[in-house]
């Protein structure tokens, strides 16, 4: 038997997940792998995703898409990633129904974890930097950015907002820091001091963009919020900017009219990491994850804050707390 979170109708998480005692997986077949699950993050997208309109009262689904755990067995005949091997412990990213104790995962998803790397690290160390991996790729497709342009950058509180800002800093690309609080832009002063921060509780801070910008041009923005501060950030932006929208944290939709668009030929840009698995090639998947776990091995680590750590059988207020506002860093859950 084996323990998973599990719900059978949409709601607040909170109310609807419960942890229920399942058969255990059978052995891996050929292209998969057998990992006893340690350490699981929870993210706003796994909260939404409970939110939704599934399933029905009869079946049941099991959150999450990210975890980090010892490999138990691999499938016959399965290629690996080199160091990937029975008693050694992985991450992987994307498998559905990560939130449970043992998982069959595709062995393309799954990497090796350095020793010197901490469960807290090693179970968050995929899904924000290949967020972050993706979101450079599709900035650099401006020729300004990296040069003599500047981005903007919104919940740069954010795990994936530090950890943007640390590899535009190390790679000397410009760039604005957004955040919703004066503490929040406090903190975020102190980690990256040559970074300039704005907050949006102060009432000029659009103001304050402007006067960071100065006469750079201004070819992009990201943002994983939505609703009216997207609109904001849209008209920041110098013509033919793009605002990359990679979430969905506003309640609203944003509210935008034609002519917010076609008067300096701006462009709207919608990512989500949970199409990567589906669009990218496999090389280039491949890489990316090798890339995530270099950027933790050359000290992005410090970027990846933990807010707080639960016993599986704390889900209910784990998932409370990964709401909770003012919260800096992930909630994460474990299975002793």
């Amino acid at each position: 038997m084996a323990r998973k979170v599990i719900y059978r109708q949409s709601g607040n998480p909170a109310d609807v997940l419960t942890v229920a005692e399942v058969d255990a997986p059978g052995p891996p077949g050929a292209g998969q792998v057998l990992v006893r699950v340690h350490t699981f993050p929870i993210h706003i997208g796994d909260l939404l995703a409970i939110q939704g309109p599934y399933p029905s009262q009869t079946a049941y689904l099991t959150p999450g898409a990210e975890a980090t755990g010892i490999v138990e067995a691999l499938g016959s005949d399965t290629p690996v990633a080199p160091g990937v091997t029975p008693g050694v412990r992985v991450s992987f990213f994307p498998h559905p129904g990560a939130w449970s104790e043992y998982v069959l995962v595709p062995a393309e998803f799954v990497v090796p974890v350095s020793d010197d790397v901490p469960d807290s690290i090693a179970a968050q160390m995929l899904i924000n930097p290949i967020t972050v991996i993706m979101l450079r790729r599709e900035l650099e497709k401006h020729a300004a950015v990296g040069y003599n342009g500047v981005f903007l950058q919104s919940a740069a509180g954010s795990n994936v907002g530090r950890l943007l800002s640390a590899v535009a800093q190390y790679h000397a690309i410009q760039h604005i820091n957004i955040v919703r609080s004066d503490a929040g832009a406090e903190t975020l002063r102190e980690r990256y001091p040559r970074v300039p921060v704005v907050s949006t509780a102060q009432p000029t801070w659009k103001e304050e963009i402007r006067e960071h910008i100065g006469a750079r041009p201004v070819p992009a923005a990201v943002d994983p919020v939505g609703g009216t501060l997207a609109t904001d950030l849209l008209r920041l932006l110098s013509p033919g900017g793009t605002l990359i929208t990679y979430g969905v944290l506003a309640k609203e939709n944003i509210p935008l009219h034609a002519r917010d668009l076609l008067g300096t030929s701006l462009g709207l840009r919608g990512l989500t990491v949970t199409r990567w698995a589906e669009t990218v090639a496999a090389e280039q998947r491949a890489h990316d994850m090798a890339t995530a776990a270099q950027l933790i091995a050359h000290g992005a680590a410090e970027a990846f804050d933990v807010a707080a750590q639960y016993g599986i059988d704390e889900i209910a207020q784990a998932v409370e707390h990964a709401v909770r506002p003012g919260k800096t860093g992930t909630v994460l859950v474990t299975i002793p």
